[in-house]
């Protein structure tokens, strides 16, 4: 098995002299400045030594040095030494002068010339980009004048009144008066390039930033905010656009009446929720339609409805969670157990007073269940945020499907979101609604239970999330660390196993961007294998990368099958990478309440004296919606760089390890093989580099020993837990 051990590899005014020459005359540099033929050509210099006070001459006051012309080779040395350095030094222009035949002052009035002409250009520039964002935000305004203007009351269908529109008094005279902050900025710009003031600007409206929908192969966590890996395959995230100008009124319209719904539901109580034996609540269907009964539309034939609601306090002030709420990529990372893939479209508004009240965005989503066998859940929506006149926050999300009757939805999000209130001492009240319809007959049958119960893409398991996950930046952020609890590379640490865990969450569902290849179809627990060539990214191994990945049930509880996969001493009994040798845990890393919320360093003393060590990085994590164990060997040079403090994002990762889900919501699942009975749904994903040369073909024989690898894996660790739980 020596292939699977891992590889470690490593303006300025123009003036003369003092001591030559006195200065020139204003005229002569506004001369120059408007010179644009001789700057734009860099065809000539001209020389003035213009004398001034009682130095001159009058019979000489109108002659003046004669004009020279530089050659194209002059100038072509020029251009590339300016490109280089626009600021050449005494040293430098006697050297080009000496190369060129020039006289170093010629050399030094051309690059002066130069920069003045690259100065005026960018000036240019500048003032036509503003030009052309106050027309936009001039036609923004008045779209959004024209639309409040229609605006009717959603109860009688009538002219609304004052304080009865979509967006209330208060907070467009809040906008408003940070626009006109924006505007008077602008106008200040443009007064200093065409020294006049703008003069008609009452009506502007604020710009609307796009995001770009530039998403390349290998695409991780980029400045569009698209997290994930791109594997290939029908990728319909990719096909997304933004919308059009005549719909945004409308999606104003949808957000606002949304919040009202979200607001709503977390408040209500029967017969809106009906409460049930195990503390869970389901919403009354009929009772819906009567309360909301314009919403989204109907329920689309062939989908079903889901419905939760979940409320906690968690370690966190309510501002830093809008904040991770509002910002996809932070978004993205807190959740990459729920979240596989999430780009902002567009951005409608970006809120008034300095925070994200009144924000809205367009969005794109992937949602999963950590298996290959439950399909993604695909979403196109806003997200609207919004601060209430009691202090609490909402965040709220809507489908907009019908802005792209073209593709059909498997997924749609009815109102759903959380409240948030703020609590003493940096604490937080979060209350979450789930409401979606859906189709998920194409979900394995052994998943099917913990998909009806509402764990799998529910309201429970997106607060249990929040709960775990703020506490480990609490651990994070922690100053008060005992002496010697690796101080210096604590944080560096953290930083590296969070890029591990979401590297490893985004690349085991059943994305559409993930082309995977069922090697068997003997059962669920068939394995399914995907490559992929790993070029240019730093903290990836350099060559061919085969994934591998297996979901099966076992009727073991998930708190033993997560303790026996976590512990060290356990871990020769599944592990074949550690070749029997001794596994010790060298440094470990506290991350919430549960002591399972850890991070470690092991090392493995190889039984074999001729093999080297081998250390291992883990993260395991768990709450009461699943858990996770997931490890990646590291190179020892770049880790010990990572314990001094120093920079994670360059140590290379391929992480592996297993996504450990109950069965269900506690009762018998329908007889499949008694699931839903308290047994445990575990997946198993390897990533092995098979090769380091990124063109070289895969055979058959990797992908054949990757399949054994895996199953080996499977057929021990069931021997262990079901041995142990008899």
């Amino acid at each position: 098995m020596e292939m699977f051990q891992p590889n470690m590899f490593e303006t300025h005014h123009l003036m003369l002299d003092m001591m030559m020459t006195p200065k020139s005359s204003d005229s002569e540099l506004v001369k120059i400045i408007r010179d644009q033929d001789d700057f734009e050509t860099g065809t000539g210099t001209e020389i003035m030594e213009a004398p001034s006070g009682e130095d001159q001459d009058p019979n000489q006051s109108s002659k003046r040095k004669p004009y020279h012309r530089h050659t194209q080779r002059q100038i072509q040395e020029m251009e590339t030494f300016f490109k280089e350095c626009p600021h050449p030094d005494d040293k430098q222009r006697k050297e080009l002068s000496r190369q060129l035949g020039l006289e170093p002052l010629q050399v030094k009035f051309w690059f002066q010339n130069k920069r003045t002409q690259m100065k005026a250009q960018n000036e240019r520039h500048e003032n036509a980009i503003l030009k052309a964002e106050n027309e936009k935000l001039r036609a923004e305004n008045n779209r959004f004048k024209e639309s409040l203007g229609n605006t009717s009351c959603p109860n009688c269908g009538g002219p609304a009144a004052p304080g009865e529109m979509s967006f209330d008094e208060q907070h467009l005279r809040i906008e408003n008066a940070r626009l006109r902050e924006e505007v008077d900025r602008i106008s200040g710009i443009v007064a200093k390039y065409f020294g006049k003031p703008l003069t008609s600007y009452s009506h502007l409206s604020p710009p609307v930033p796009s995001r770009s929908l530039d998403l390349g192969v290998g695409n991780f966590g980029a400045q569009t905010g698209f997290v994930g890996e791109i594997y290939g395959g029908n990728d319909l995230l990719r096909s997304v656009s933004g919308p059009h100008e005549a719909d945004k009124p409308m999606i104003v319209e949808l957000a606002v009446a949304a919040m009202e719904e979200l607001v709503r539901m977390a408040h209500g109580g029967e017969p809106l929720w009906v409460s049930c034996a195990n503390s869970t609540e389901i919403l009354n269907e009929e009772e819906y339609l009567r309360t909301f009964p314009r919403g989204i539309g109907p329920k689309p034939l062939g989908l079903k409805s889901e419905a939760s609601r979940e409320s906690a306090v968690v370690v966190m002030n309510h501002i830093n969670l809008v904040e991770i709420l509002m910002d996809v990529k932070r978004w993205s990372t807190v959740f990459c157990g729920i979240v596989s893939r999430a780009m902002t479209v567009d951005v409608l508004s970006t809120g008034v007073a300095g925070n994200y009240n009144g924000a809205l965005q367009v969005m794109t989503a992937e949602f999963q269940v950590p298996s290959p066998l439950v399909p993604t859940r695909e979403n196109y929506f806003v997200r609207y945020c919004k601060q209430h006149a009691d202090g609490t926050w909402a965040v709220v999300d809507v489908s907009l499907d019908n802005l792209r009757p073209s593709l059909i939805s498997r997924s749609r999000r009815r109102p759903s979101g959380c409240l948030i209130q703020e609590l003493p001492n940096g604490y937080s009240k979060v209350t979450w609604i789930e409401h979606v319809d859906v189709d998920d007959r194409a979900v394995h049958s052994i998943y099917r239970p913990l998909v009806n119960s509402g764990i799998a893409f529910g309201a429970k398991r997106w607060v249990a999330t929040l709960d775990r996950q703020c506490e480990r930046l609490a651990s994070s952020m922690a100053n008060n660390i005992p002496a010697g609890d690796l101080c210096e590379g604590r944080k560096s640490m953290l930083k590296l196993a969070e890029r591990m865990v979401m590297s490893f969450c985004t690349g085991v569902g059943a994305s559409t961007s993930h082309a995977w290849t069922t090697l068997s179809a003997t059962g669920p627990d068939e394995v399914r294998v995907m490559t992929r060539k790993s070029t240019d990214d730093p903290g990836r191994p350099l060559g061919i990368v085969l994934s591998a990945a297996t979901s099966f049930w076992i009727p073991v509880p998930t708190k033993r099958v997560f303790d026996f996969l976590r512990y060290e001493n356990s871990r020769t009994q599944w592990d074949i990478l550690s070749n029997g040798g001794l596994v010790q845990e060298m440094a470990h890393i506290a991350n919430g309440r549960d002591q399972g919320n850890c991070v470690s360093l092991l090392r493995v003393n190889s039984a074999n004296s001729s093999q080297s060590n081998m250390l291992i990085l883990q993260e395991s994590c768990t709450d009461s919606t699943g858990s996770y164990v997931i490890y990646a060997p590291v190179d020892i040079v770049a880790m010990n760089v990572v314990l001094s403090g120093g920079d994670p994002d360059y140590v290379a990762l391929l992480p592996s390890g297993f996504a450990i889900l109950p069965d269900g919501p506690g009762v018998n699942g329908g007889g499949i093989h008694g699931v839903g009975s308290g047994g445990s749904l575990l997946t198993v994903a390897f990533q092995i580099l098979v090769d380091s040369v990124p063109t070289a073909k895969l055979s058959l024989g990797s992908v054949a020993t990757v399949n054994s690898l895996i199953k080996c894996t499977v057929e021990r660790i069931k021997a262990a837990v079901m041995c142990d739980n008899s």
